[in-house]
């Protein structure tokens, strides 16, 4: 049994790649340095990232896989599922020794899973689109917390750039502890320390104290809109849940409001290359 150990990190998911090329021995299990070992294999190889050598992998690739496979490659790997490095590694492989395309091959088993795994994170990616909600902040900026279960925020960025160019907002994952942050000029990966996370980034609910004062009264009414209760257990008239909706619409001014859900049609496989390409963090992957 043959042990690669890496950063698990694109970049280094793909040197990997080269580096069983260049030795001709194929790991069998890719761990990062310091996880427990197996009780038997035969070699550990530690393998270094490097830039150039992934270059050369995703190149290759680029020769044998159509540009919406090579991006369902790279949003497989936001997956962060235990069996996600090997394989992505085992497709790699398959389609850099394959005479032709392995992307519709899918009696293999490889490949049926690496359709599957992108499924499992294009859901993620739908469902943030679709039920990220945000609270307005005293300073005007628009705060969202998610707990997506992949790491599917890189992928919705772009589209909230778009939709909200003229807002500032932070869109926050409390599991992973980063987030996006819009300036209205660009969007930037923001990350807090232990020390510096605020109440809002565990509870993803801001305090009162934070909020802007439409946005208070927004949630007090949004509340007892959904709740139906009142006072004591007392179901709501039609009357009053009308007269909350009215609140609601005059507090929420269009574009600029308070925005209770957003949803939105998801997007189509070919729209997937260029807003990967352009909202994936360095931590997890770098177009080569």
């Amino acid at each position: 049994m043959n042990i690669f150990l890496y950063d698990k990190t694109f970049e280094g998911l793909l040197t990997s790649v080269f580096e069983a090329y260049s030795r001709r021995i194929f790991p069998d299990a890719l761990l990062l340095e310091g996880e427990p070992l197996p009780l038997f294999y035969d070699e550990i190889f530690t393998v270094i990232t490097d830039e150039e050598k992934s270059g050369r992998v995703w190149r290759g690739l680029q020769k044998k896989l159509s540009s919406a496979a090579l991006a369902c490659l790279a949003q497989c790997w936001l997956a962060e599922e235990p069996e996600t490095p090997m394989l992505l590694f085992r497709y790699i492989r398959k389609a850099i020794d394959a005479p032709r395309s392995i992307e519709t091959n899918f009696a293999d088993p490889d490949v049926l899973e690496f359709s599957r795994m992108w499924k499992r994170v294009d859901w993620e990616r739908i469902r943030l689109l679709q039920f990220v909600r945000f609270q307005k902040a005293a300073d005007g900026t628009f705060f969202a917390a998610v707990e997506p279960e992949k790491n599917a925020l890189p992928l919705v960025t772009g589209h909230f750039k778009d939709r909200f160019a003229d807002q500032r907002w932070l869109i926050y994952d409390i599991r992973r502890a980063y987030g996006y942050y819009y300036d209205l000029k660009e969007v930037r990966q923001v990350t807090f320390g232990e020390d510096s996370r605020e109440g809002h980034l565990v509870t993803g609910m801001l305090d009162e104290s934070l909020m802007d004062g439409d946005e208070q009264l927004f949630q007090s009414l949004w509340k007892n809109l959904f709740q139906g209760n009142l006072h004591q257990g007392t179901p709501q008239s039609p009357e009053a849940q009308a007269g909350h909706a009215r609140a609601l619409l005059e507090i929420s001014d269009g574009k600029t409001a308070v925005i209770p859900f957003i949803r939105f049609s998801p997007l189509s496989l070919r729209e997937i290359p260029a807003s990967v390409a352009a909202n994936i963090p360095h931590h997890s992957f770098s177009w080569i």
